[in-house]
């Protein structure tokens, strides 16, 4: 929603311009579900006139779509996301992993700056997310891995990292600035592809399982038959 016509996309296209009976992506899907939770990813970036449309919504609880309906939003969660004052955020965290008075005051100003007061006066509460921590971080490598075990379920193959390859995982893949993504990308060129080779190279029987390990060059892969699986 950065040009100037993407609002027609959230309340629907003028009379006489295509999209007209289709109606808004937000009107319409809001007006078929009122009990919605909508999520704007990266509020910051969207144009002046789409905040035209959110402060009526915002302020009058309703707003009416480009064929004269009047769309009711007062049982519709609004959330917004906004990359604003992130770097703040980052270097403004104290030995306790709270966020600092200081960058919290400069996120504020941040979006003072970029949004009109009248836009955030009307908003309930502005919520200030801290970084990730490294705990977070190790619940994201379980997820990762049972979706990638998910995937080999059919095979009835498993993958487990140790204590010690999770942990290396973690302090190679993950970046602070870039969040949890290049942790994604690090586990599917390093563990993925490690255990790939394997399972191409090796003949694995039915309910083995893969386990990753660290070593002093880095990632290691071996097979672990059932019978050791159970005992394990």
């Amino acid at each position: 929603y950065m040009e100037k016509f993407s609002v027609s996309r959230l309340i629907g296209a003028p009379p006489g311009y295509v999209g007209y009976d289709e109606g808004g992506q937000l009107t319409e899907a809001v007006r078929r579900k009122p009990f919605s939770v909508v999520l704007f990813d990266e509020i910051e970036k969207a144009h002046p006139d789409v905040f035209n449309v959110l402060l009526q919504v915002l302020d009058d609880g309703h707003v009416t779509d480009s064929q004269g309906r009047t769309v009711d939003f007062k049982n519709t969660i609004i959330i917004m996301t906004s990359n604003l004052g992130s770097s703040y955020l980052l270097d403004g965290i104290d030995e306790n992993g709270e966020i600092q008075n200081d960058a919290a005051e400069m996120v504020r100003n941040e979006l003072r700056t970029h949004f009109r007061p009248e836009f955030l006066n009307r908003l309930d509460e502005i919520i200030l997310f801290k970084p990730l921590t490294k705990d977070n971080i190790g619940e994201i490598v379980e997820l990762l891995m049972n979706n990638l075990n998910e995937r080999l379920a059919d095979q009835q193959i498993s993958i487990r990292l140790s204590d010690e390859a999770k942990e290396y995982c973690i302090d190679q893949g993950y970046d602070p600035v870039y969040g949890a993504r290049p942790l994604k990308r690090y586990l599917q060129q390093n563990v993925e592809t490690l255990a790939a080779r394997i399972i191409l190279g090796s003949q694995i029987h039915e309910g083995a399982a893969i386990v990753i390990e660290k070593d002093e060059n880095g990632l290691t892969g071996r097979i672990v038959d059932p019978v050791s699986v159970v005992e394990d």
